[in-house]
């Protein structure tokens, strides 16, 4: 193994997303939006026994739009995806990316590690950008720590 730090997900998410009710129509999930460039809405549970559950901006355009059907006739939960696979926030990156290619996502939300709170969302932009940024200033400080020693 190298000397590198393990970068984890709660390095590299996003900390803004919004949360919607499954029974908001689409429009009235849309106009409260306040996080357009997270690209979702993650669905609030009902009680403690239900599950998270997340709409894509993808989903409205290909379930709502592309079949002409009226955004404020369509409930959150006549297009959402449930139960949502999350990622804890203390994951390594690398099996984050890894899961995500496994179960063909592109983004998760991410949970407390002990409660299991959603405390944001990270997907492959995230990981790629934010991750191999802090891999690479990981591998200059280990070749500058290198070349002082020498």
């Amino acid at each position: 193994m190298s000397n590198q730090e393990i970068i984890r997900v709660k390095d590299v998410m996003k900390h803004n997303f919004d949360m919607a009710c499954g029974t908001d129509t689409v429009q009235s999930a849309l106009q409260k939006m306040e996080h357009h460039d997270s690209h979702l809405l993650i669905i609030e549970k009902r009680n403690d026994d239900d599950e998270y559950g997340i709409v894509m901006l993808a989903d409205i355009a290909k379930k709502v739009i592309a079949k002409d059907r009226s955004a404020s006739r369509v409930n959150l939960y006549e297009v959402m995806s449930k139960p949502v696979i999350s990622v804890r926030a203390n994951m390594d990156i690398r099996y984050c990316a890894r899961l995500f290619n496994s179960f063909g996502l592109h983004v998760a939300p991410v949970v407390e590690n002990e409660c299991g709170k959603i405390i944001g969302t990270v997907s492959y932009d995230d990981i790629v950008l934010h991750g191999l940024i802090k891999l690479s200033e990981q591998e200059n400080t280990l070749e500058k720590l290198g070349q002082e020693s020498s």
